[in-house]
């Protein structure tokens, strides 16, 4: 007998709130949710394994867009493991480039860290001077 969640259980074993769950069945992120005799929601463990996808996803910065199109096959242009593969070194590269532009800014910071240590520098020896002038 297949394992079975509730909207409570599958919420409680993906670390996702009932809301994200059905916002991202109503975006198409998945399909299939099958209803009990009550109309509830019953989900499978595939369909939890799924959610641990998406959620892996967006923790990698992927928006809800995104994870559509890594989940739509390219209908005759590619197998799907070559259309998510794609996909992925697309994604991957616009990794690399947030990772220069971060890159970046942290240079930045650092040059003005570095600046107004030796403002405080400067401004400390010139209070020295006015104490032994003084």
């Amino acid at each position: 007998m297949e394992t079975t969640f509730s909207s409570k259980q599958a919420a409680a074993e993906t670390g996702l709130s009932i809301h994200t769950l059905r916002f991202y069945e109503q975006e198409g992120l998945i399909d299939g949710i099958r209803r009990d005799q009550n109309g509830y929601r019953v989900y499978s463990a595939s369909d939890i394994a799924w959610f641990q996808v998406i959620t892996y996803f967006r923790k990698l910065g992927l928006s809800v867009q995104d994870i559509k199109l890594f989940n739509i096959p390219k209908n005759g242009q590619a197998s799907s493991a070559t259309a998510r593969r794609e996909f992925m070194e697309t994604y991957r590269e616009k990794v690399v480039e947030q990772m220069k532009e971060l890159q970046d800014s942290l240079d930045k910071i650092d040059y003005k860290i570095e600046f107004f240590r030796n403002m405080e520098r400067s401004e400390s020896a010139a209070e020295s001077t006015r104490k032994q002038e003084r």
